[in-house]
């Protein structure tokens, strides 16, 4: 580190006790007792809700606690924001990125802060920075405007701005959940050598298996308390996601179907543009047989929404053309592209799936309102509608008091398996599942990939967009792998390889692998 870093004295343990913050209707952290020490990686694990980034936000000075201490070496301090925060020598990665595009690494890092100068060149910036990165091993390019790199590199960006400015406990939100694995495995890298060096570090995740290669400790917090706190090497998968969901929980390995049968639905040469009118789908040939999952695996904004929105009636082509069961849907509506038997699980459930403000009653008959027996007539028949709605309740499992409540009193798994079922019910050829269990604790994501495999053995097709690879790897019998807008590999299930998929979703494209035929 040069001479005008930052320095900070070392921090040999944080406490945080007996931790309350209370906000309208919601006790987010409930008396939480939490202790962390130099050299160590703090896995901190929970369902959606649970608290984890509510305490996180308190110790990194965004909130302060209703209730509590926090000492740092036995000292009791109030960390009333962010910059006290970084004084104190804490800093915090968020999931989403805090970066200037048009700006500089360098620029972004030095941004803001008392010990940049006020005259300096982006050069001289960048020679500064590139001394602290020559010595923790940071593969990113000072001189790098922002828009210009990867996922990765700009995570490792944020990373920097906060250890430059002294941060030894490090707080890492859902560091993982855009990266591709090759990226993963370097910021472990990095964590191993932030660790050897005395730093802290807290990594906030829901993958199981992440926290159990890279944590020495392991804290889940369920619904706002501290369960449990363990050395991560007495503890397996198994228990972690029965700790946090609090009962029983077989994670399940799914069978592969390696004999689909014919195809359902084509997308044929397809160029599409964005919403901001640059090339996101080019020349994209895609086949989906009955009886298959076909998994498209890719870092988020390489056209997996765009794919999803074109193969929904959603988004105009400019060229190329779109079949389901041999009819030709090119430039027909969403609706029409339903009435050929396709369901939609969209991204975004509250925005494109479910009314919030509307019943569960209302929210089941969204697709089929305009069909017999749900209308008679010019109206609506309650009766129909409400025993259309109790059906898809119980065939999806879904925890509620009454069919009337509104949609946005559920959970969010609650939401999500309305949702899940209702599309189902309709998709007599082909699904459409735009990550269908993003957001979702342990339970409710393995009751959504159930769902989706029953769907499959029943005969029909089913199209998976996630981000989340593990996923692809888990549910599909065919993979995809998207790069800026291109299909740049197709996998079977057997011969599916994690490094090789990472790769290509990075951009390393073997020109071996073509696309669907």
């Amino acid at each position: 580190m040069s001479a005008d870093e930052t320095q900070h004295r070392e921090i040999s343990s944080v406490q945080m006790r007996n931790i309350w913050k209370r906000f309208p209707g919601v006790i987010a952290n409930h008396g939480i007792n939490l202790a962390l020490y130099a050299g160590e990686v703090h896995a901190l694990l929970g369902e959606n809700g649970a608290g984890k980034t509510t305490l996180m936000n308190i110790l990194a000075g965004a909130y302060l606690p209703d209730e509590g201490e926090i000492l740092v070496d036995g000292v009791k301090v109030v960390i009333r924001s962010p910059r006290f925060a970084i004084d104190l020598g804490i800093g915090m990665v968020h999931q989403h990125f805090r970066l200037i595009d048009n700006m500089t690494v360098a620029e972004n890092v030095y941004l803001g802060w008392d010990n940049a100068p006020w005259h300096i060149s982006r050069k001289d910036l960048a020679r500064r920075l590139e001394k602290y990165t020559a010595d923790l091993g940071f593969a990113v390019d000072p001189k790098a405007e922002t828009w210009q790199l990867s996922v990765g590199e700009q995570q490792r960006a944020e990373i920097l701005r906060a250890l430059v400015r002294g941060a030894k406990i490090l707080i890492l939100d859902e560091p993982t959940a855009v990266l591709t694995p090759s990226e993963t495995d370097d910021l472990f890298v990095a964590i191993r050598k932030l660790k050897a060096k005395g730093h802290t570090v807290i990594f906030i995740s829901h993958k199981l298996n992440e926290v159990l290669e890279i944590s020495d400790q392991v804290t889940v917090l369920r619904g706002g308390e501290n369960v449990v706190t363990r050395r991560t090497a007495e503890c397996n998968q198994q228990q972690l996601a029965e700790w946090m969901v609090g009962k029983q929980m077989e994670i399940r390995c799914f069978a592969k179907n390696e004999h689909p049968g014919p195809v359902v639905a084509e997308m044929r040469q397809i160029n599409a543009l964005s919403d901001r009118n640059l090339p996101a789908l080019k020349d994209i040939n895609l086949a989906v047989r009955r009886g298959e999952i076909l998994g498209i695996a890719g870092v988020s904004g390489n056209g997996q929404t765009e794919l999803a929105e074109v193969m929904t009636g959603m988004r105009p082509l400019q060229s190329g053309s779109v079949w389901i069961e041999g009819i030709n849907l090119t430039g027909r509506s969403a609706r029409q592209y339903s009435e050929v038997g396709e369901g939609h699980i969209p991204e975004d459930r509250n925005g494109m799936g479910l009314f919030p403000t509307l019943s569960l009653t209302h929210n089941a008959i969204l697709r089929d309102y305009i069909n017999p027996p749900i209308r008679k007539g010019m109206r609506l028949d309650n009766k129909s509608a409400e025993r259309r709605a109790r059906e898809l309740i119980q065939r999806g499992d879904v925890r509620t008091p009454d069919i009337h409540v509104l949609a946005s009193s559920l959970s969010g798994g609650n939401q999500q398996k309305l949702l899940v079922r209702r599309e189902i019910e309709i998709s007599t050829h082909l699904l459409v599942a735009v990550h269908p269990t993003r957001g979702l604790d342990v339970g409710a994501t393995e009751d959504v990939r159930c769902a989706l495999i029953e769907h499959r053995d029943a005969g029909n097709a089913v199209l998976l967009i996630s981000e989340d690879l593990d996923e692809i790897l888990i549910m599909s019998d065919r993979i995809a792998v998207m790069y800026e807008g291109r299909i740049v590999g197709v996998f079977s299930a057997q011969e599916a390889n994690r490094d090789e998929i990472g790769l290509l979703m990075g951009g390393h494209v073997d020109p071996g692998k073509n696309q669907d035929d």
